[in-house]
């Protein structure tokens, strides 16, 4: 599914995504990535889809949100791998743009380095940079980058972005349980000054990992790191990214396909299951056919129950 939603965003409101990457091509393999295992680990860019595919998929969902009336914030590319790794991808946002609403892209910083790929970020009017760690042993740790990354070079390289880029640059920094963060948050919180985003996001996994081990952060931890980033950058530029987006999902018409389009990328939690088929005057038998048929998957987390369409990322080894 290249195009989906709009779904609610705590970073972006009303966005449409955009899954230019198959399941799961990354160029890392992060413990608590909510996609699953990387599949096939790389670093070379390469075309994925054709960029006219990708602008006729999202121009339907984006044709079909305005008949209903429905706003659209954001075009964002969060896909189900690195959407750096698409060698088309400024190609994909100059033909995008034509539709008149922001771009955005979610992006693991872990190709910034290249030249290439800073060219085609700056494209885009919203770009969120990882930036789980500055610590070597920390960073291979959580992130479990291609063995051939430079971490000191991708740091560099967010710095090169940052002073050509003129439009909103966030940063994500997800913390886990079960971490000794020691005096990174301050280590981060240096190179953030430097990097000067607009808002850095300190973020806990809200839904079910690749790795079972993996829990959010303590709300110690996570306060700790709050005023650490904020004692350098100011309060008004930190801002938690731990609550759940909410239940206002896009609905189409085709229940069974708003939810495995929707879950492919975006794992739903019960509620916002429930509220979509409210909206359909569907009932829950469509999400037990679903489960029957092995297209949807139910996953426990924090006590929630997620749903989440079946990927070979997900299935044990």
């Amino acid at each position: 599914m290249i195009a989906f939603g709009p779904v609610p965003s705590r970073r972006l409101g009303k966005s449409l995504g955009v899954n230019n990457i198959p399941d799961k091509v990354c160029s890392f393999a992060c413990v608590y990535c909510q996609i699953g295992r990387t599949l096939r680990m790389q670093l070379e860019r390469r075309p994925f889809y054709k960029p006219e595919l990708i602008f006729e998929e999202v121009r339907k969902k984006v044709d079909e949100a305005r008949g209903r009336g429905e706003r659209i914030d954001y075009i964002t590319f969060v896909p189900d791998g690195e959407p750096t790794l698409d060698v088309n991808l400024g190609r994909e946002a100059d033909l995008l743009k034509g539709l008149g609403i922001p771009l955005a892209i979610l992006t693991n910083s872990s190709l910034v380095w290249r030249e290439d790929v800073r060219e085609d970020l700056l494209k885009f009017d919203f770009v969120s940079l990882k930036v789980d760690a500055v610590s070597e042993d920390l960073w291979r740790r959580v992130d479990r980058p291609h063995k051939s990354l430079s971490l000191e070079k991708i740091l560099n390289g967010m710095l090169e972005f940052r002073r050509a880029f003129k439009g909103k640059l966030v940063t994500e920094t997800m913390l886990i349980d079960g971490v000794d963060y020691g005096g990174e948050f301050e280590r981060i919180t240096d190179f953030l000054a430097e990097l000067k985003p607009d808002v850095a996001y300190i973020a806990i996994p809200t839904r079910p990992p690749a790795e079972e081990w993996v829990k959010p952060a303590k709300e110690e931890v996570i306060n700790r790191a709050f005023q650490a980033f904020a004692e350098k950058l100011g309060e008004g530029r930190v801002e938690y990214l731990i609550g759940y987006e909410g239940n206002a999902f896009a609905f189409t018409g085709n229940v069974e396909e708003d939810l495995l389009s929707i879950t492919a990328v975006h794992p739903m939690r019960e509620d916002a299951v429930r509220e979509l088929l409210r909206k359909a005057n569907a009932d829950w038998s469509v999400v037990k056919k679903l489960l029957r048929e092995g297209k949807l998957i139910e996953l426990e987390y924090n006590g929630k129950r997620f749903y989440m369409r079946r990927l070979k990322s997900r299935e044990k080894p």
